[in-house]
């Protein structure tokens, strides 16, 4: 089970060392703006993904005033997960003392979904975020698909690397056109079995999140070529327009996840409150989704809760939140702005930050 007993941090942003006793359901964490909320939360991904949920650049992580930063956990399943990140040095990933050449085990033992302002992007931004939150699900329920990314990322770069050289025979494209093609179709194969499980889940938490007034959504997944073609046949008909953009123009790089209200997309429609409640039920729905398929929760890593959400709103996401089963680490400036008190049935840890200083204040349960 994916759940983190205790996790420390050292010289992470502005927190120089603390080590946090989690619980295993919710964890809140409430403090003044920059005191190091969010960058408690950006360690544990550090951990899990190897990058941040919020900059490009990891050696931005690192406290001005050290030359490493450290995090380390401990599973309820007794195993260990410690990493080490030297400034412009690769980083040292450990699993019970063994070092990884990857991440790849690790996250599949500590899957964390992030929600935070970031993710308007899945209705805001372009296909990539999109792209990104399938594969994050596909990638948990499919051993197979991280082989098919792989190969299909080399043959593609390779393949762009010729178009842009220019006067390229179609015999030159073809060496990697079948790696391509064989290894795009797999990816769509795992995509698209992904996305029908996944889109009753999303209508079902959407649906009980959604208020009247909220109009209804039609969701559809696109693979990013013409559904009357296979992936070799699209790539004939697009050549003239690859050897003009020095770029392969279709394939599962182009796929996307469509999301409307009516005719419109839902970014044109919904306010701000209704938008954060469709990423949080896009969210929610993957949590549950990898629990029934695993049989193990995630953990879910939440920026600023009350944030665009009223009073009712924020009382209906964290219920939601609650009912998957999975590991909480929430933030909020204010500790009274969660609908949730001290009373029999609720069980949390409250932690006060302060000055990248954490300090556990409150545990129920």
């Amino acid at each position: 089970m994916s759940v983190i007993t205790e996790f420390r941090i050292t010289d992470i942003r502005n927190i120089a060392s603390s080590t946090l006793a989690c619980h295993s359901k919710l964890n809140i964490l409430y403090g003044a703006n920059g005191s190091g909320k969010t960058s408690a939360l950006e360690a544990i991904y550090l951990l899990s993904r190897g990058k941040s949920f919020r900059t490009t650049s990891t050696d931005s992580l690192i406290n001005d005033e050290s030359k490493e930063g450290v995090v380390f956990t401990i599973l309820q399943s007794g195993k260990r997960i410690g990493l080490s990140k030297g400034r412009s040095d690769r980083s040292r990933l450990k699993l019970d003392d063994n070092l990884q050449p990857n991440w790849d085990r690790v996250t599949h033992l500590l899957p964390v979904l992030v929600i935070d302002a970031s993710t308007f992007q899945l209705l805001e931004g372009g296909p990539k975020p999109r792209r990104q939150y399938l594969d994050w699900g596909v990638f948990h329920v499919e051993p197979a698909f991280i082989t098919h990314w792989r190969n299909f990322r080399k043959a593609l770069a390779n393949r762009n690397q010729l178009l842009k050289a220019g006067s390229v025979s179609s015999q030159e494209l073809s060496a990697w056109n079948k790696s391509l093609i064989t290894s795009g179709e797999d990816i769509h194969a795992c995509r698209s079995a992904y996305f029908k499980q996944l889109l009753p889940v999303f209508q079902e938490v959407y649906h009980s999140l959604e208020r009247a007034g909220t109009p209804d959504l039609s969701v559809s997944y696109t693979r990013g070529w013409s559904d009357s073609m296979s992936l070799e046949e699209a790539l004939d008909a697009s050549l003239p327009n690859d050897r003009r953009y020095k770029s392969t123009q279709v394939g599962p790089q182009r796929a996307d996840i469509v999301i409307k209200a009516g005719t419109r997309l839902a970014a044109e429609v919904l306010s701000r409150g209704q938008q954060k409640l469709v990423v949080a039920a896009m969210k929610i729905a993957q949590g549950v989704l990898h629990s029934t398929i695993k049989e193990s929760p995630c953990i879910y890593l939440v920026d600023d809760l009350p944030a665009e959400l009223d009073g009712v709103n924020r009382e209906s996401v964290l219920k939601r939140l609650l009912a998957t089963g999975a590991q909480l680490f929430i933030t909020c400036v204010q500790r009274e702005s969660l609908p949730i008190e001290a009373k029999e049935g609720d069980e949390f840890k409250a932690f006060h930050v302060e000055r990248g200083k954490i300090e556990a204040l409150q545990s129920t349960g």
